[in-house]
């Protein structure tokens, strides 16, 4: 089955605008936890415009003792101290994502030119401490054979490209989504776990949850925008059953 993990990066994006701790991230995980979410996602980038390190910590402490029941997950680009961070709290997997300066979310996968001798010693240093590694790539034959030959032991396929092709009709929807299936299937010849990720709706993950050998979708715009309308134990329970279900309700009609 495939695993969702909810990134509640959106969450922390809200109070930041305000200042203080309302909503509280911490609620955000609890509520996740408690409708059924076997992962969390955080992505705490460098200038802490969402979720921050002290966040992450917290988050961290709260799910220490589900540890055998929920993932923890980590994003991020491989900068020193969100390395360091992750050493410190060892979550289940990191995902390594490149940062581009300015962007406002993540554009595009790792290139195959990126530096092979630095990357090796970063995704074998976070798997010493018992840490996944995940390496977010387009899906690409040649970018997941790069993840392979640089130790990852698992790839998320960036997928706003399905979605936007998703978004122009079925036929532009299935010749994406074919693209994306010879890339996991590489990744499966390689012994690479298959995660995705990015702009993945209720729409659109019916179709997309049948990718071959899919791990687990990191989901986290999407369902937080839906959760002001319906409430966020509510989406999650949507987006679980649009993981095992070829039918879901329209997000767009909220209840």
């Amino acid at each position: 089955m495939v695993r969702l993990s909810v990134n509640i990066n959106k969450v922390a994006t809200l109070r930041n605008s305000r200042g203080g701790n309302v909503p509280d991230v911490l609620d955000a995980v609890r509520v996740c936890v408690a409708a059924g979410a076997p992962g969390i996602t955080v992505h705490p980038r460098g200038d802490e415009r969402h979720i921050t390190r002290a966040d992450v910590r917290v988050i961290a402490r709260e799910l220490l003792p589900l540890r055998d029941q929920i993932e923890f997950n980590i994003e991020g680009d491989p900068r020193p101290d969100l390395l360091e961070l992750v050493r410190e709290v060892r979550p289940h997997q990191c995902t390594l994502v490149p940062v581009v300066p300015g962007e406002i979310t993540s554009q595009a996968g790792w290139s195959t030119s990126t530096s092979q001798e630095e990357m090796r010693r970063i995704v074998a240093d976070l798997k010493s401490v018992g840490v996944r590694v995940s390496l977010f790539v387009d899906p690409e034959i040649a970018a997941v054979d790069w993840a392979a030959d640089m130790g990852g032991d698992r790839v998320e396929l960036y997928t706003e490209p399905f979605a936007r092709a998703f978004e122009r009709g079925a036929a532009a929807g299935q010749e994406s989504f074919a693209r994306y299936a010879r890339a996991a299937l590489r990744a499966h010849e390689r012994g690479l776990g298959v995660n995705a990720g990015h702009d993945l709706d209720l729409s659109n993950l019916p179709l997309f949850r049948q990718l071959p050998h899919l791990d687990e979708v990191s989901i986290g715009h999407a369902l937080i925008s839906r959760a002001l309308f319906v409430g966020l134990d509510t989406v999650v329970r949507e987006y679980l059953r649009a993981c095992v279900s070829d039918t879901v309700e329209n997000e767009t009609s909220p209840r």
